[in-house]
């Protein structure tokens, strides 16, 4: 297969770059997306993407033939978001978009709903489906989440909702024409999720009490539901189901393997597993996917194979192989994110080191493939050298990897301001990919570390159990040791490294500088933890209380000396705190609580409270703001001085 390559030269390094010539603001790296989200229709003839205009969120549908666009919903990441969307059929559009809302005494949560929008008509979008209050329905928390497109009944999906009983929730077929729904599933008890298979038929139900999980199968000759898996938070017996082949007597889990996350093939009638994927040294981190064509597995994703992906559907593959061929193969990964159903139309991903990443329009039929937007648009290899793979020992001499950015024109034997980056979870860990917050400190000048410290997923279960009741330990002072190794390879100056992070990575950066001040000259932190004690006791009011327990413990002696917040007085470097009041994963309550702590103690404190803001800076002038005091608190104590 040959490709007519339209406009590519915009991604290669032969064009000119506007952004060489004058310095970029912060909104280049700090902004949303400038196009996410690219979905085509099944018969290909309409792209659905979220455009950024100004920090508004724009859902728009494009009409690939001739070239016209819709704007259907807009949305400011602060109020309502967009959480999902899906087609549906060739002219339903599903959304699942999230609102805040307040309670009596003012509690703010999140509230899901689902819409759908018809492109074949003049109607604005419209609430999919509604709590029929004539049967005493209740309006759910949580309305969009969807099961299943049935492939057997046309414009009828399978959801799930607690219309009836709170956090039980049952399944629903739902007629997007009318919005008539039918219950399918009854709710059963202690069931959080349940799982359909690739015929729409209900199968699977998840099950959670207190720390305990299980997965039981439904037998569809006796009617009764059979223990599948079960295991305990945080145990080595862990499964996630990934999905269900198209034979409906298979399934695909992910479950440890050699003391790491592999891919099995499960066969739910003879309860034998089939080992597809796995990795001596990492842990399994995708997942499997389907072919809109025939409806089988065509594949499954891991980030340590060649452009992430391994596909079996043949067709794909002829695909993939047919791009490679004309795209450079070493410089740039290729992702198709999706297909019309007849595979001949495709959405393309391409990304290298220095960029963020490209969407291209491709089809087969006319050999063509363009380019149609770009994630952040000012960046390319003139501000931007991408991440390197590092690693270094320990000091009890275990190997911990992590990625390295360093500023464009950087030379050997440059000492450099620093800044170590931790990333969040702690159960999370960092990639190669492009992010805004190390794009933009090297582009000022700052070497950039994110050390995947021990308690990081990714490295097996023993590697990551490190994290279970270990805030504050060994998983802490990684990172002065990858500090202490950029210092050792002539890369960092000694005398100019702070440490900055969000969420967990904001508590590692408050402990940093209460465990070793001697190292780090600064801290920065969002959306921190810094109370493990109030955290833990906060626990009481949730479904997931026995979970947070076992991961921190519940000895008040031992929470209380990991806690930054009991150190304000020892505390003698510059800290900067920054949170959204509405953060309903970490609370409000640790910054204020930080803040008037060191406040007390008169010491270098400066604390921004974002309005309503969340934990995970949607809202674009939050973003912004975020990182411009990051950037100015570390120049002001790494350049300034």
């Amino acid at each position: 297969m040959k490709f007519k390559l339209l406009i590519l030269c915009v991604m290669f390094s032969v064009c000119f770059s506007a952004t060489a010539a004058k310095k970029l603001p912060i909104e280049s790296f700090a902004s949303l997306k400038s196009f996410s989200r690219l979905q085509l229709s099944p018969n290909g003839e309409n792209l659905a993407f979220v455009r950024n205009v100004k920090g508004e969120l724009v859902l728009m549908v494009y009409n690939i033939k001739d070239a016209s666009f819709k704007s259907i919903l807009k949305s400011d990441d602060h109020t309502i978001f967009f959480d999902w969307y899906k087609w549906a059929n060739d002219d339903i559009l599903l959304l699942g978009a999230r609102y805040i809302k307040r309670q009596r005494g003012g509690i703010k949560y999140a509230s899901t709903r689902l819409y759908s929008y018809n492109i074949k008509n003049n109607e604005s979008i419209k609430m999919a489906t509604k709590p029929d209050y004539g049967r005493d329905e209740r309006q759910p928390q949580f309305e969009d989440q969807l099961l299943s497109f049935l492939p057997d009944k046309k414009d009828t999906v399978l959801l799930q909702a607690d219309y009836d009983v709170p956090n039980m929730p049952a399944v629903y077929e739902l007629d997007l024409n009318n919005q008539r729904k039918k219950k399918v599933q009854r709710a059963r008890s202690s069931v959080v999720d349940w799982i359909a298979d690739r015929q729409g038929n209900v199968r699977i139900a998840k099950k959670m009490d207190d720390d305990k999980f299980s997965y039981e199968l439904l037998n569809q000759q006796s009617g009764d539901w059979e223990t599948l898996f079960e295991y305990s938070a945080f145990s080595d017996k862990s499964v996630a189901i990934l999905g269900f082949d198209k034979n409906p007597n298979f399934i695909y889990i992910k479950a440890i393997h050699n003391g790491r996350d592999a891919i099995f093939k499960f066969d739910i009638t003879t309860k034998k597993r089939e080992l597809i994927y796995n990795n001596d040294k990492y842990d399994a981190d995708g997942g499997i996917f389907y072919s809109v064509k025939t409806g089988e597995v065509a594949g499954f994703t891991d980030s340590h194979i060649p452009d992430g992906v391994q596909y079996w559907d043949a067709d794909l593959a002829a695909l993939q192989a047919a791009i490679r061929n004309v795209l450079p193969a070493d410089e740039f990964s290729v992702d198709i994110l999706n297909t019309s159903d007849d595979q001949q139309k495709y959405v393309l991903f391409m990304s290298s080191d220095s960029t963020s990443g490209t969407y291209l329009l491709g089809d087969r039929e006319t050999s063509s493939l363009a380019v149609f937007a770009t994630d952040y648009p000012d960046i390319d290899e003139t501000v931007y050298r991408g991440k390197k793979h590092i690693s270094f020992k320990a000091r009890d001499g275990l190997t911990i990897e992590g990625y390295l950015t360093l500023p464009v024109g950087y030379k050997e034997g440059d000492k450099l301001p620093t800044i170590i980056f931790p990333h969040g979870g702690p159960m999370a860990r960092d990639y190669s990919d492009f992010d805004y917050w190390t794009a933009l400190l090297a582009y000022h000048g700052y070497a950039v570390l994110q050390p995947n410290f021990r308690g990081s997923s990714g490295y097996g279960y023993d590697f990551l159990m490190q994290s279970v009741q270990g805030f504050g330990q060994a998983m802490q002072d990684d990172l002065q040791d990858g500090a202490l190794w950029l210092v050792e390879q002539g890369i960092a100056n000694k005398d100019k490294i702070c440490i900055g992070g969000a969420s967990y990575g904001g508590y590692a950066a408050l402990m940093a500088v209460v465990k070793h001040p001697e190292t780090f000259k600064c801290a920065a932190s969002f959306a921190g933890v810094s109370d493990l004690e109030h955290l833990v006791g906060q626990a009481r009011f949730f479904t997931n209380k026995e979970i947070v327990r076992k991961q921190f413990g519940t000895d008040d002696e031992v929470l209380a000396k990991s806690s930054p917040v009991n150190y304000a007085k020892q505390i003698n470097r510059p800290v900067l705190l920054v949170h959204g009041s509405d953060d309903n994963v970490v609370p409000v309550y640790h910054s204020r609580e930080m803040e008037d702590e060191l406040d007390d103690e008169d010491k270098d404190v400066t604390y921004i409270e974002l309005e309503d803001g969340d934990h995970y800076l949607s809202y674009q002038p939050y973003r912004i703001k975020t990182l411009q005091a990051f950037l100015d608190f570390f120049d002001k104590h790494l350049k300034d001085e």
